[in-house]
């Protein structure tokens, strides 16, 4: 049975996915000029790796509480209110982290992931109502595109600003794309190009559709696939500055670390290519072993050394093709009648993640060194691969 899309859409054609695209890529390069440098004022704020773990806890708390209180929110300002709200958060977060506060900049990262978990969930519903199952590969690959360029441009750029000590600069440039991603996001709306429409689900109750999801085991596995990647990069990209410069190398170096993680993104098409050959359920589990592989070499390493960069960046390489074909399996087993509910609930994996991987770096750190965090990270990417395994063959 094929899939309808409105009539505008089906006018429009493929300049929806190239629309969406393009804010999705706006908006990511808000915070990509924040990535590789937030950590390292972070960690001159609060003063150690357990502090910030604690701090990114308990913001990711608030995040994880709003996403599933998102359709009750949506029914006040609707769908573009939301897209428009989380484009404010982020302008406020970055205030929030130029005045270098403990307390204003702990706000600003709670805010930031709300911002950021807002725009997620919305960007995940136009994309399943504009735009057939069939094509959910190749529209998640057009974006990934959009949102390779701003990743490959803002760490790099943001850790040479910061160190030349121009934070200011990197600042003005975030809060000058979040605004922008406001201005387009209207212009989608109202202008020649109208792609975007308000579509208001009906309110759930949240305790109700995360009881829902739970029930279907197909979307437990779904939800563990993007929860497990998401732990990965978090692992990266907090930690990854740190352990550059625990590696006595330069600062910039990281944002080259995370741009270049980021850049992989561009062989979204390879990877589409890959998984219409030989199964997006098969790369998939094939880039979780390697994910595992690549963690436990960094573990066995253990005190940060220089060649541990190379096993991070081997990491990357199934991190980004998970972020190419992770939600393909939600998408295409998830309900029609159920998309709205069912999403607020899977977007979830990005507090998850943060919730998980900070408590395992906490936990971890009051018992051992921090190396033994990347034996457990590991174990979770093999559990992971084990359980895709019982996704239908072909997703």
């Amino acid at each position: 049975m094929l899939h309808k899309r409105p009539i505008l859409i089906n006018q429009i054609g493929p300049d929806v996915t190239t629309s969406l695209g393009r804010l999705a890529g706006v908006e990511g390069l808000a915070r990509a000029m924040l990535v590789s440098i937030v950590p390292l004022v972070a960690l001159d704020v609060f003063g150690s790796k357990d502090v910030i773990a604690t701090v990114y806890f308990c913001s990711t708390l608030f995040t994880l509480l709003l996403t599933l209180n998102l359709p009750m929110l949506e029914g006040y300002l609707k769908r573009r209110g939301l897209v428009t709200l989380s484009g404010l958060l982020l302008i406020t977060a970055v205030v929030l982290y130029w005045s270098q506060h403990h307390t204003l900049f702990a706000t600003g990262i709670a805010l930031q992931g709300a911002g950021a978990s807002m725009f997620s969930v919305c960007i995940a519903l136009y994309v399943m109502n504009y735009i057939g199952k069939s094509d959910f590969t190749k529209a998640e690959s057009h974006r990934m595109l959009y949102m390779g360029a701003a990743w490959v441009i803002g760490p790099t750029l943001g850790g040479w600003l910061f160190e030349k000590g121009l934070g200011n600069l990197i600042y003005l440039i975030s809060f000058s794309a979040a605004a922008a991603m406001i201005v387009y996001f209207w212009w989608l709306r109202f202008g020649d190009d109208e792609v975007i429409s308000a579509v208001m689900p009906p309110s759930a109750n949240p305790i109700q559709s995360i009881t829902r999801f739970w029930k279907q085991p197909k979307l437990r596995i779904a939800y563990l696939v993007t929860l497990s990647r998401a732990c990965f990069w978090v692992a990266l990209f907090v930690y990854g500055p740190i352990y550059v410069i625990e590696a006595d190398l330069p600062a910039w170096l990281g944002g080259l670390l995370l741009s270049g993680a980021s850049g992989l993104l561009f062989l979204s098409p390879i990877i589409r290519n890959f998984a219409d050959r030989y199964g997006t359920r098969q790369v998939i589990i094939f880039c979780y072993v390697l994910i595992g592989l690549s963690m436990t070499v960094l573990g066995i390493i253990g005190e940060a050394e220089p060649i541990g960069l190379l096993f991070f960046v081997i990491g990357a390489v199934g991190g980004a093709t998970i972020d190419v074909l992770g939600n393909i399996p939600f998408m295409r087993m998830v309900k029609p009648r159920e998309r709205s509910a069912m999403t607020m609930v899977f977007t979830t994996w990005r507090e998850s993640s943060s919730l998980i991987t900070q408590a395992i770096v906490f936990l971890t750190l009051l018992v051992a060194p921090f190396w033994v965090f990347f034996f457990i990270l590991a174990l979770l990417q093999f559990l992971t691969a084990v359980a895709t395994s019982y996704l239908p063959k072909r997703i």
